[in-house]
Order: C-alpha cells, then structure tokens, then sequence
C-alpha cells in the first residue's frame, strides 16, 4: 500500500491516502526507520522497504501492512 512519509515538529508521520489517515510513527525496529517494520499510533505496522542510503523526506513509498497480535 502506498504511504507517505515526511517529518513533522512532533516526529515522523505516516499519511496513508487510501484510507485518508495520518498517524505518527511511535516505534520502528531499526534505528533510522528503512529496511524493518514500523509501528504508527493506532497500531498499525508496516514492513517498510530498505534503502542504501536513507532518502530525503517527505517520500512515498510501497510498504506492506503486518498483521498485529489484535488482528489475530
């Protein structure tokens, strides 16, 4: 699913368009946010892809929902 990723004061920010939803970034697997998973506010959590060099913000991307342990 496409998301946008871009920085904000508060921290990184996902926005994802398909389902019109902004949500912060509260964890990610590794540090630096490419190439793990990321956790967003409302639980949501994407395998986000890697990247050799990190790229400049704000960026959209192709990241793949994970099921969360509430999803069953």
């Amino acid at each position: 699913m496409k998301i946008m990723i871009r920085n904000t004061p508060k921290g990184l920010e996902a926005y994802v368009p398909k389902k019109d939803l902004e949500e912060m970034i509260v964890e990610t697997e590794k540090p630096g946010l490419w190439g793990g998973w990321a956790k967003l506010s409302n639980g949501w959590v994407f395998a986000m892809p890697a990247f050799d060099t990190p790229p400049k913000l704000p960026i959209t991307i192709d990241a793949r929902r994970l099921a969360t342990a509430d999803e069953g």
